[in-house]
């Protein structure tokens, strides 16, 4: 409809960045229909990273935004929770009722009974995290941001010692890129933008490495295939190799890292035989990739996600990221390595945050173990009282998190309040006990910044919003004033003034010059981002032998300041750790749960678009698994382990390797033929040394259902 609107009305032309939980956080231009409609979303081609190119989910944005199922009225749970009986009230009511149901906590339990819980549904800075000014007002208990990033951003900076690196638009200059991580197709589909150019303008080889024939593997001159949690062990054959032929750049070595003789004696081990024996790939394929790397100065190493996804990934993050450190890569334009821009931001969110009073005494409660959590482990519960009380922003737990169960189980508790303040009837929406209507990003003013790249864009709002929603800022401001912290730093401002003062605050020039500009790139000069004035670590020199016990970690609160899972396994040096969920009698086969292409996490999967082009939940099984349990395609089965079952139809694909099963996508849970995700069978126990979910890492059994 949105489409044949666009024939026959006057459109004018808007621009905003995508709100969602993508590292490309792209540059967007909206065509406004009316004060209240918007039609189609394409990428900005004066932005030199969006370059024009978006996703197919967020160039449909309008069938989003005008859902007909998108929810337009607060409502109140009436009977048993998860019964689906609900009844109107207004907004007042709605919010008088939280407030209320909070002090009640904080009257029985204390102020960390209460729990703000949240994530990236946006990646707004004023709509995301001014949830936590209320909960530093309130002293209610913090949250440890766990569930993502965690792995990933302690092995690259266990080695570099800062997060962040080479220009990803660099990618355009080189002659090699590796695509290690991350299905870029399906996730970033910008690091394919750049890698492309570099392909049809260089001749550059892009070589992809993941665990299955994913759609960017199809891109792939050179694909590797690896077991899963097995990245570590390519890395170190690789380094052998360039040690073995002299390809390793010992002037370099010298110069700028910490123990080059070490690593190669602690190497001379790590043969290409024993990685094959490791990674199922083959001798030749690891010999052949090494001596591509030593004949290309430009290889740009594009490090995704992927690696915190599994148990070990730390460690295989921080082994990957050595890699072009061996070589020297990192001395040339398109050369060296790229996971996150997230250190060069440099922002002061103290008025967002009102981190002027927080209490750091505060318990931090991993947002991971939401489950073990909400059903009174005291481990969980750090020794404190239990949470009995939440408002849920931004996020869908009873989908998202691991132990599924165990979460639902929580969330059902009938001594527990939850709000959820959301655009659709989530998962986690159908267990609350009042449902807010939400705002979505083109309806209010926020501040984006991109991880994946290296700007800072202005999203303004482009259309009213419905009469009977609310923005996230909206609610944080009217609960402050009913708990009475609303006078208080930071309280009793627009999301314009926020914005404005985050800028200002961090050094940067305020709102009314990123409004005119639209973005502003801060990417740091060459010599830094290459790292050539010295790597982040106190001596400048990259760490071959990190201090996995000792670093300072991101991402960790002061009251997480533990060491999680078998940290005393951590290698000294890169190398294959053997702490993953492996498989054993019982449980053949490993389990990995990847995006899809047309979701993002659980958003986009209750659109009409994304769902007939995702099919329905399958599960890919690898053709001789398949013949030994006389599966065909469309065979339904039972995979379990000790958190659960799940039914799936089977899909042979010899894209998929033999003792692995793949499930692409986070579907709603009543998308499954018991009514429950595939999140049922992943874990929530904390991974080393910091902590973090391990996704991917998992074994389960099989059996024909």
């Amino acid at each position: 409809m949105l489409d044949a609107m666009n024939l026959h009305v006057s459109t004018r032309k808007g621009y905003t960045a995508c709100p969602h939980d993508c590292p490309s956080t792209c540059a967007l231009e909206v065509d406004i229909l009316d004060d209240r409609t918007i039609g189609r979303v394409r990428g900005a081609e004066a932005n030199t990273y969006t370059a024009g190119v978006i996703c197919a989910k967020v160039a449909r944005y309008a069938e989003r935004v005008h859902h007909p199922d998108r929810l337009l009225k607060p409502l109140q749970r009436v009977g048993a929770k998860g019964g689906g009986d609900w009844r109107e009230i207004g907004w007042d009511d709605a919010l008088d009722l939280v407030a209320e149901r909070f002090v009640q906590a904080e009257t029985r339990h204390g102020s960390e009974a209460v729990w703000p819980y949240y994530y990236a549904g946006t990646m707004g800075l004023v709509q995301r995290d001014g949830i936590h000014r209320l909960r530093h007002a309130k002293r209610y208990s913090g949250q440890f941001d766990s569930i993502c990033t965690n792995l990933a951003w302690t092995g690259f900076v266990a080695g570099a010692g800062r997060l962040a690196g080479v220009d990803p638009r660099e990618m355009a200059q080189s002659d090699c890129v590796v695509i290690w991580g991350t299905n870029a197709v399906a996730t970033q589909v910008n690091v394919m933008t750049h890698a492309i150019r570099a392909r049809k303008e260089r001749g550059a080889r892009i070589v992809v490495i993941d665990i299955y024939d994913n759609a960017t593997m199809k891109q792939a001159d050179t694909a590797l295939k690896l077991r899963p949690g097995t990245d570590g062990a390519l890395a170190c054959a690789l380094m052998h190799i360039a040690f073995r032929d002299g390809t390793a750049d010992r002037a370099y070595l010298d110069r700028y890292t910490d123990d080059p003789a070490g690593l190669e004696a602690h190497l001379r081990t790590r043969t290409p035989e024993w990685a094959a024996a490791i990674t199922g790939l083959a001798v030749a394929d690891i010999e052949s990739f090494a001596e591509l790397l030593g004949r290309t100065p430009r290889s740009f190493f594009r490090l995704g996600y992927g690696f915190s996804r599994q148990r070990n990934g730390a460690v295989a993050m921080h082994a990957a990221s050595c890699v072009p450190t061996v070589f020297g890569h990192w001395q040339h334009e398109g050369g060296g390595a790229f996971h996150s821009n997230s250190g060069i931001w440099n922002f002061d969110k103290r008025a967002i945050e009102g981190r002027a009073y927080q209490d750091e005494t505060i318990r931090h409660l991993d947002q991971s173990r939401i489950g073990a959590m909400l059903t009174g482990e005291a481990e969980a519960l750090q020794g404190g009282p239990p949470v009995t009380a939440m408002l849920v922003q931004n996020t869908n737990p009873a989908n998202v998190a691991p132990e599924q169960r165990l979460v639902k189980r929580g969330l059902l508790r009938e001594d527990l309040f939850v709000a959820v303040h959301e655009q659709f009837m989530t998962d986690t929406a159908k267990l609350a006990d009042l449902v807010l209507p939400a705002a979505m990003s083109v309806e209010y003013d926020d501040i984006y910044r991109g991880g994946g790249q290296s700007h800072i864009l202005f999203g303004p709002k482009l259309i009213e919003h419905p009469e009977t929603v609310r923005s996230n800022h909206f609610v944080i401001e009217e609960l402050a004033k009913r708990l009475g912290v609303d006078h208080m730093p930071g309280f009793g401002l627009t999301e314009r003034d926020l914005i404005d003062d985050l800028l200002h605050a961090s050094g940067y020039e305020g709102l009314a010059s990123l409004e005119a500009e639209r973005w502003l790139d801060v990417q740091p000069a060459f010599a830094r981002a290459h790292y050539l004035d010295g790597f982040g670590q106190p001596d400048g020199r990259f760490r071959f032998r990190p201090d996995w016990l000792g670093m300072a970690a991101p991402n960790r609160p002061p009251t997480a300041m533990g060491l999680f899972g078998p940290h005393a396994k951590l290698p000294e040096f890169p190398d294959h750790a053997e702490i993953i969920e492996d498989t054993d009698d019982d449980h053949p086969f490993r389990l990995a749960t990847p995006p899809a292409r047309q979701f993002l996490n659980s958003t986009f999967s209750e659109t009409e678009g994304s769902r007939k082009r995702e099919g329905s939940p399958v599960l890919k099984v690898h053709p001789a698994d398949a013949e030994g349990l006389a599966l065909e395609t469309g065979t339904r089965v039972i995979i379990g382990n000790r958190r659960g079952e799940v039914v799936l139809p089977v899909e042979i694909d010899g894209g998929v390797s033999p003792g692995v099963l793949i499930h692409e996508g986070l579907w709603p849970n009543d998308a499954f033929e018991n009514g429950e995700g595939i999140n049922v069978l992943t874990g929530a126990d904390p991974a080393a040394p910091f902590g973090g979910a391990a996704f991917h890492d998992n074994r389960v059994w099989m059996r024909p259902a």
